[in-house]
C-alpha cells in the first residue's frame, strides 16, 4: 500500500484535527506544515514531528508531498489550491471550498485541467447514522417529501471575532451561514433534491460589531415541490445542538447533532427499531458553544475516503462540484436577504 505524503497549509485550530486525522490513517504520513505566521507553523511541526516550510508554494514543491490540506481562512483557499494543482498535487480543502463560486469553479478548472482530485472537508457526511436515513430516501419510505429544514442555534462569545478574519466577508466569506451552518447546509444539499428558490432574511443583532451576519433565516423551495427553511446564528446562548429534519406523506426524520431523534414511518419495518436505538443517544455539543469541542475522527474519516478514491482512481464523494453545493445556496441567501427579493438558483445545488 502506497503511503500519501501529506502537508497542511495553515497552522490554527483546525489544522490541529487534520494533523491528528492524518496521524490514525494507516497509508498516510504528515509531512510538512506551514502558515504566514512562522512560529505557529514551527510549533504545530514540532508537535507532530514534521517539517516547517517557509510558505506554501515550498512546499507544495517539495517532493516529500503528494496531498495537501488547506486550513487557510476561508478566503484564502482558491491560491494554494490552484497552485497545487500546477505541480500536480492532490488537495482535501476545508469547508467552504472557498467563498465565491468564480474563486470556486477557478479551483474545479485547474484540478481538471492538472488531472488532480480536488475533494471537500465535511465530516458529518461520514456519521455512521446517516446511512439508514440515505436508504429509506433511496427506498422512497417518506412518501412524497413536503418539506425539510436545517437548524443550527449556535453560540459565539464576541472574543471569537478578535481576529483578523471571523465575521469579515473577505475572508470568511459570511457569518453563521457561511462559516457554521455550512455543515448542516451541506448535509440538506446531499438528501434532498436541489434547492429551486429561496427568500431570507440575515442581520447581526448578537454581535453587531463584526460586519457579516450572525442570524439568518431562509425559507426554500426545492425542486420536487417541498419547502425549506434554513436558521443559522451565533447569538443563541449557551448554544444548543444542531437539528436537520425531513418529514413527507409517509415519514418523519428528526436528526440532532449526529443522532437520530425522530424515526416514525406508515411502514414500520422490524429494523426501525434498532435503528432508533443505535442512533438515539446523544454525542455531545458539537461546536454549539466551543469551535474546539468536536472530535477529530469524522475529519480521519473524510481524509481516508479521499485516500480510497486516490488508490482505487475513483470519484471522490465531496469532490469540487459536490463541494460548491452548500455555497451556491448560502450565497443565494445572502443575496435574497441583500436584495429583499426570491432568488432562483442553478439547477446545479443538487
Amino acid at each position: 500500500m502506497k503511503t500519501w505524503n501529506i502537508g497542511i497549509i495553515g497552522a490554527g485550530l483546525i489544522a490541529d484535527f487534520h494533523a491528528r486525522a492524518i496521524g490514525d490513517i494507516p497509508n498516510a504520513k504528515l509531512t510538512g506544515v506551514c502558515d504566514v505566521v512562522a512560529q505557529k507553523a514551527n510549533d504545530l511541526a514540532e508537535k507532530y514531528s514534521c517539517r516547517a516550510f517557509a510558505d506554501y508554494e515550498e512546499m507544495i514543491r517539495s517532493d516529500d508531498v503528494d496531498i495537501v490540506t488547506i486550513a487557510t481562512p476561508s478566503g484564502f483557499h482558491m491560491e494554494p489550491a490552484i497552485t497545487a494543482a500546477e505541480n500536480g498535487k492532490h488537495v482535501i480543502c476545508e469547508k467552504p471550498l472557498d467563498i465565491t463560486l468564480e474563486r470556486i469553479d477557478a479551483m474545479i478548472a485547474a484540478h481538471k485541467k492538472a488531472g488532480t482530485q480536488l475533494g471537500g472537508i465535511f465530516p458529518s457526511r461520514f456519521n455512521d447514522s446517516l446511512v439508514p436515513v440515505r436508504e429509506a430516501l433511496k427506498a422512497g419510505r417518506f412518501g412524497t417529501i413536503t418539506s425539510a429544514g436545517a437548524y443550527v442555534p449556535w453560540w459565539r462569545a464576541d472574543e471569537y471575532y478578535n481576529d483578523t478574519w471571523h465575521g469579515t466577508w473577505k475572508l470568511d466569506g459570511g457569518g453563521a451561514l457561511m462559516n457554521q451552518s455550512i455543515h448542516t447546509i451541506d448535509l440538506l444539499c446531499e438528501l434532498m433534491p436541489p434547492v429551486e428558490a429561496v427568500q431570507a432574511f440575515a442581520g447581526k443583532p448578537g454581535h453587531p460589531q463584526i460586519e457579516t451576519e450572525d442570524t439568518a433565516a431562509a425559507v426554500l423551495r426545492f425542486t420536487n415541490g417541498a419547502l425549506g427553511v434554513i436558521y443559522g446564528t451565533t447569538a443563541s446562548f449557551p448554544g444548543n445542538l444542531r437539528r436537520l429534519e425531513i418529514t413527507g406523506t409517509k415519514g418523519t426524520l428528526v436528526y440532532v447533532e449526529d443522532c437520530i431523534s425522530v424515526w416514525q414511518f406508515d411502514d414500520e419495518k422490524p429494523e426501525d427499531e434498532e435503528i432508533r436505538a443505535k442512533f438515539s443517544q446523544a454525542g455531545g455539543s458539537g461546536g454549539a458553544a466551543d469551535p474546539a469541542a468536536i472530535s477529530y475522527e469524522k475529519h480521519t474519516r473524510n481524509i481516508t475516503a479521499f485516500l480510497d478514491a486516490l488508490e482505487t482512481g475513483s470519484d471522490f464523494q465531496i469532490d469540487g462540484h459536490e463541494a460548491r453545493k452548500s455555497v451556491e445556496l448560502i450565497l443565494a441567501i445572502y443575496q435574497a436577504a441583500r436584495e429583499e427579493k426570491i432568488v432562483k438558483l442553478a439547477k446545479s445545488t443538487g
